[in-house]
Formats: structure tokens, sequence, C-alpha cells
């Protein structure tokens, strides 16, 4: 499977500014439900759980008992919502058997089993790495389009709140854009970003990174890199370059990989998740873009088709719409 995807989802690689929904007034959130992170949540998957809401309220009206039409409805909505196939039917089979036993009479009812189910079957899925104390590097991987520049300036703004020392590297030395849009984010939260001009030797740029870094005390060092390649040997041989630097010039520091991911391209985003896998271990996934669409289903299918922990959601295009993906807290706002 190759990485050279031009089409128009994958144009741009910033986010389209939709921070606050254009919703219709009276669907609008209350304002005070915007702020915090539930509020960020809600609002991030508003579109998500109004659809599936009201799918399952026309489902079960004026009935008290589930029958095969609703069945069958509530898989379409699942599906709908991006959730896969598989997952949707897993988990309409859990809520099948135990609507049954608990019989169940009101969409309210139904809501709750599937927001039960959702939240058991994400807490069965892998854990995150734990990290422990000491500078950390970040390597941040994914196709051009998805929203990774904008993420990594989420995650910077994440640990510069923490009052950590934070450097940004400019590894996608592909394209202009990439290295100016990063150093236009570097400018704008008061952070060192370390670049070289296009077409310039990403293992020399993270050289220069791991060095700044050191000399400067740097507490996370987040590293961008290259997601226009044309097929699966040139990421991987990339990336193991990209390694082989950072291991040689960091052996003691904690390292991890993040995954960013578009939420709106559906199944798109699982195949590039699997491309991804098979090249370079992936310690999570952070999913960009669920604000503002109905597809933010696609966290559960990550999660369980991919075994993959989902360490982030973006929730909008703010530095700080940036969320910790807590399985129940995620459950809640999208069906409860």
């Amino acid at each position: 499977m190759g990485f050279g995807y031009d089409g128009p989802a994958m144009a741009e690689e910033t986010d389209k500014p939709n921070d606050i929904l254009e919703l219709a007034p009276e669907t609008r959130l209350p304002e005070e439900e915007k702020t915090g992170f539930f509020g960020k949540l809600k609002r991030g998957l508003f579109m998500t759980h109004a659809e599936i809401i009201e799918k399952v309220s026309d489902a079960m009206k004026d009935k008290v008992t589930l029958d095969d039409r609703t069945i069958e409805y509530l898989e379409e909505t699942l599906i709908g919502a991006d959730m896969g196939v598989e997952t949707s039917l897993e988990l309409v089979e859990r809520v099948k058997k135990n609507a049954l036993k608990e019989q169940t009479t009101s969409a309210a009812k139904l809501r709750k089993l599937l927001s039960d189910e959702v939240a058991d079957l994400l807490a069965e899925m892998p854990r995150p790495r734990p990290l422990g104390r000491g500078p950390t590097l970040t390597l941040v991987v994914g196709v051009n389009g998805v929203g990774k520049t904008t993420s990594i300036a989420k995650l910077a703004k994440r640990h510069l709140q923490q009052r950590e020392r934070v450097m940004l590297a400019a590894g996608d030395t592909f394209r202009a854009a990439a290295i100016e849009q990063l150093a236009l984010w570097g400018e704008r939260l008061g952070v060192e970003v370390i670049r070289q001009g296009q077409g310039a030797d990403p293992g020399a740029v993270i050289y220069d990174a791991i060095h700044a870094a050191k000399a400067r005390k740097i507490d996370q060092l987040i590293i961008d890199t290259a997601g226009r390649l044309h097929t699966k040997d040139h990421l991987m041989a990339e990336l193991s370059k990209v390694r082989r630097v950072i291991d040689r010039e960091a052996p003691d520091w904690q390292k991890r990989t993040i995954l960013v991911l578009d939420a709106t391209t559906g199944q798109n985003a699982l195949a590039q998740a699997r491309t991804f896998k098979q090249v370079v271990p992936i310690d999570g996934v952070l999913l960009a873009k669920i604000d503002g669409t109905a597809k933010g289903g696609m966290v559960v299918a990550i999660a369980r088709e991919l075994k993959l922990p989902v360490l982030y959601l973006g929730v909008g295009e703010k530095p700080d719409d940036l969320v910790d993906f807590r399985p129940r807290e995620f459950a809640a706002a999208l069906v409860g």
C-alpha cells in the first residue's frame, strides 16, 4: 500500500476552522458546556452523539421490546458512525443479550446499555505504555493532511501547561510548507523549532534537534516526520533511518511513537494505521478532527480492530483542544 495520496481530503495539512460548530441555535451546546475536559469532549462528539441518539430514539419509538428491525437499525447506526462492521456487530450482539435479560423497554435504557458496552469494550483494549522520568522524545507519524502539524502544536501546548521545556523538530523536509507551518506554530507557542531547508536529510535535522535539546535541558522533544512517501518500502527505510539516529544519539531517553489519524476519513484511517503498524512500532494513536463530524465512532474501531491504545482526541482547532482518552467518559459523551 502506498502513501502518495493526493486526493482532495489530503490536500492541506491544516484543519478547517470549525472550532465552534455551525449548528442551528436550538441544537448548539450551552456556552458553559464548551469548556473543561468533559465539555470539550462533548463538543467534539456532539454531531455523532446527536445522530446516534436520534436514531436510537426512532428505533424504539412505540416499542416495548427489541425486534429484528430495531437490531438491524442499530447496526446501521453504529456502522454509519464509523465504528466498523465487526465492531458494530459485536456491540449490537452484546446489547441484544443484555437488553433481553433486562427487558429493555425504552430508548433511554437502550442508550445506557450501549454506553456501558462501548465503555466495557474500550476498557478491554491495550493500555498505553507508561513513561518514566527523564527527557522524552516523541516521534509523530501519519500521512499528510491528517492534522499532524496541528496535533504537534497541541501536544506542545499541553507540555507547556505542565511547566515542561519543549522543543520541536521539523523532520518532514519533503515539504517546505510543513517546515514553515511548524515554525509558525513554534513562534505562536514560544517554542524553539529545529529545522533545515526543504530537501535536507531528516536524520541530520533530528541529530541537530537531539543535541540542541540536550544542551538546553529540554524535557520534551517532539519530532514531525514526512507523510508523503510513495511506497511502504520508502516509508520503512525513512523511519528506520530516523530511529537509528534517535537510538544512537539519545540512548537513555524515553521514546514513544504517536500515530495521528483523521477521524473524518473513516475506513481509510484504519487502512493507514494497519500499514504504519507494519512499518514502525506504534505506542498510541491521536485521533484528530473528531469535531464537526458524525464519525466519532472511529475511536472504537481503532481500539478494537487494531488493538492500539488511543491516547488523545483532537476536539477543535485551538492549541488546547486536545483531551486525554478515557473510555467511560468517551462512551458517556458518545451515546450516554
